[in-house]
């Protein structure tokens, strides 16, 4: 484990080496920069493998030196700063934050979740001119003490130059930490809730598979509607709460627009 919990630092010393060296020379920090800001708006599971679903909205933000345009985004990339952008390759810091989790309804009985956050690192990579393949992984601060690993890759084609679908599948990963704080029960909550007592480890979390239809609505500003859906896996599927009173399948249905912006520092 304690190699597994060095994996963070490790992977932003070499992220910030480069940029952090060419900085001393005033290099890397000036130039053109680009922000991009925007809203989704979706039907998901009311909790992380629930069975009811309910309307909620999550911000998107990407920040990174202006470079040659990047061929594919995707709504499912998490909060980034780009390190490196070359085009072809790009690789970074990236963010997500977590909403608190209640204990009300089905969950009564088991303890709450605090809102916080997730930081780690990103990788993306196109091995085919239409395909990109994006890896994160990421450490919980205050929600959970976990390391979270996703794993997507998107073939993708424009219908017309203001139009693009794209898809294709994704799997994540997730250590004891994680799956204890979101599907882990205690003695004390099996008797407050009446779910069976449950202890997962660490491991495969989800697999599944998303789609989009994107458009280009101006030159800074896009809109896509996208459809993703997982199967739980591994320590989340054997969960009493999702065996007791959730789904092992979860979908999600829903709308996107960002608003890019350029400056120069």
């Amino acid at each position: 484990m304690r190699i597994v919990r060095a994996i963070p630092l490790v992977l932003t010393a070499v992220l910030l080496g480069v940029p952090a060296a060419e900085a001393g020379e005033g290099s890397w920090i000036s130039g053109d920069w680009y922000l991009t800001l925007g809203a989704t708006g979706l039907v998901a599971p009311n909790f992380e493998g629930g069975k009811k679903y309910m309307l909620s909205a999550q911000p998107i933000i990407s920040l990174g030196k202006a470079g040659p345009e990047a061929r594919f985004t995707s709504r499912n990339d998490n909060i980034s700063l780009a390190l490196i952008d070359d085009g072809s390759v790009r690789a970074g810091l990236t963010g997500k934050f977590l909403f608190s989790r209640s204990s009300k309804d089905e969950l009564a009985g088991l303890d709450p979740v605090r809102w916080g956050g997730e930081v780690g690192g990103f990788f993306e990579f196109y091995p085919l001119d239409w395909v990109r393949a994006r890896a994160e992984l990421r450490h919980g601060i205050r929600a959970h003490d976990g390391f979270v690993a996703d794993i997507a890759a998107d073939a993708f084609y424009d219908v017309t130059p203001t139009v693009r679908i794209s898809g294709g599948p994704r799997v994540s990963f997730a250590s004891s930490g994680y799956f204890d704080a979101y599907y882990g029960v205690n003695a004390t909550e099996a008797a407050a809730s009446g779910l069976s007592e449950y202890h997962p480890g660490g491991g495969l979390k989800s697999t599944g598979l998303g789609g989009a239809i994107t458009w280009k609505v101006t030159e800074p500003m896009t809109a896509s509607l996208f459809t993703e859906y997982s199967r739980l896996m591994g320590p989340a599927a054997d969960s009493s709460l999702v065996k007791e009173r959730g789904d092992r399948n979860q979908w999600t249905v829903g709308v996107s627009t960002t608003y890019r912006f350029d400056f120069s520092m």
